[in-house]
């Protein structure tokens, strides 16, 4: 278990109407539904907003052939995959700037801000270099059809990897600012930022209003070249002192290897987590892959779609984290308790409502995406199954979030790697593959591990160990 309390421990200091001692403060909300629809909303915006945008770019694509809506699907499953890993930083930060933040150290909270970007900055070239060189290699496991598929894959990930400085530093400084509570400042930006995406997607894929038709070239520069501006807007915002830390260039040129060590302690779990969850996404399309490039364009548009979904349901999450974390710092487990099913009840009703519009215009749906006839039946075929999912994942993304709030961390990140060996990995082979279930399988195989883990984050916040973190 990781411990809060690890990072630092400041003695009381006196602000007026609060004390606050270990990031401890005075008992807040009621967990009432006003409350949870007000804390989520920005967040539920701002983490839409680039899912959005991708599924959107997925209709263009769509609209281009089957085959560049399956590579550049593929591509970015690998750009998500290098996000989980920047979690450390992101997730590590956060925690340790809101307890500066907590205890009036606006000193302390800027230093682990500027050391956050610097590392960022550093592993944006890598990331780069890997996006580049490695992943063209990994998709070389693309079947049939795949020479164009990795084409337009390649294409993708080659002009993104240019951006990759941006693209990263501006991930972990939006993600830290989230995290510190300025979800009304990164919500304003994302807006900003996957709106101009949107508009250099007409624009280079198609070739219209004089530019030159790009297709997957296109979109690449797309999202390159919006994250750069997005960077420049963040960057003004953290040197203008509009959010709640400061961006300070001398403390950028100062390394100091006991604060990457306090990122790495506290993020680790998280992105361990994410990472074991993003890499079981890329094997399920893989073997979708493996099945056929009809069945991998019908996987990338459940994809497209789920990742929108997930966005919703992290809004509500991160309600959690806020609620349930606000009421134990009050020492007020029953009300932690009590903020927690608030907002998995109100994710499941959310998720029902989406589940069913999605099942009744399923067929609308999947028009929206492509024309072709065989990827619009496969896809009409496992829509209920899908629609299915919703409600457990729905459900269990609420209670993660709670557990995330209670600083339950390595039992999520345990309960992640045992669920993607067992189900993502061995489950989906065996109903796709074993049992002949093909695309249906792999999509069967996720309503299990959402269920079993649902049941298990349950039994884990009603049994109250978290109590003890």
């Amino acid at each position: 278990m990781i411990s809060e309390g690890t990072v630092f421990n400041p003695l009381p200091i006196k602000t007026g109407k609060k004390q606050f001692m270990d990031g401890n403060i005075e008992k807040t909300g009621t967990g009432t539904l006003k409350q949870v629809l007000k804390t989520s909303f920005p967040a539920v915006i701002d983490l839409s907003s680039q899912t959005i945008t991708w599924l959107i770019e997925a209709i263009f694509l769509g609209q281009l052939s089957a085959l560049a809506l399956a590579g550049v699907g593929i591509a970015q499953q690998f750009i998500l995959l290098t996000f989980s890993i920047l979690l450390t930083f992101v997730v590590g930060s956060s925690i340790i700037i809101v307890r500066y933040l907590g205890a009036k150290d606006e000193w302390n909270a800027n230093h682990i801000l500027a050391q956050a970007f610097l590392i960022g900055l550093f592993l944006s070239f890598l990331i780069g270099l890997f996006w580049y060189f490695i992943v063209p290699l990994l998709l070389s496991l693309i079947r049939e059809n795949g020479t164009k598929t990795k084409f337009y894959a390649t294409t993708y990930i080659h002009t993104v990897s240019f951006f990759a400085p941006a693209i990263i530093t501006n991930f972990i400084a939006l993600g830290i600012l989230r995290g510190v509570g300025d979800t009304l400042l990164t919500m304003t930006i994302n807006l900003i930022v996957n709106g101009l995406n949107l508009a250099l997607d007409v624009l280079l894929i198609f070739g219209l209003l004089g530019f030159p038709r790009l297709e997957a070239r296109g979109a690449g520069l797309a999202v390159g070249i919006a994250q750069s501006v997005g960077l420049l807007i963040t960057l003004y915002i953290l040197r203008s002192r509009k959010a709640s830390v400061f961006l300070a260039v001398s403390e950028i040129t100062s390394p100091q290897w006991s604060t990457f060590k306090k990122l790495f302690k506290l993020g680790i779990p998280t992105t361990i987590e994410q990472l074991v969850w993003s890499t079981g996404q890329i094997i399920l399309s893989f073997f979708a892959a493996r099945i056929g490039v009809i069945v991998l364009a019908v996987h990338q548009v459940f994809v497209r779609i789920q990742s929108v979904l997930s966005m919703v349901n992290w809004g509500f999450a991160i309600s959690g984290m806020t609620l349930v974390g606000k009421s134990i710092g009050a020492g007020d487990n029953k009300e932690a308790h009590k903020n927690g099913k608030m907002v998995a009840r109100v994710s499941w009703i959310n998720a029902v409502v989406i589940g069913a519009l999605l099942y009744i215009f399923s067929e609308s749906v999947m028009a929206v995406f492509t024309h072709d006839a065989q990827v619009i039946t496969l896809g009409k075929s496992i829509m209920l199954i899908f629609v299915i999912l919703q409600v457990p994942k729905a459900l269990n993304t609420a209670y993660s979030g709670n557990l995330r709030g209670a600083a339950d961390l390595a039992w999520l990140m345990w309960l992640a790697i045992g669920a993607v060996i067992m189900n993502e990995i061995i489950g989906a082979y065996i109903l796709s593959f074993g049992l002949g279930l093909g695309l249906a399988g792999l999509w069967l195989i996720q309503i299990l591990d959402e269920s079993e883990r649902l049941t298990l984050n349950i039994w884990r916040f009603n049994k109250g160990n978290w109590k003890k973190v």
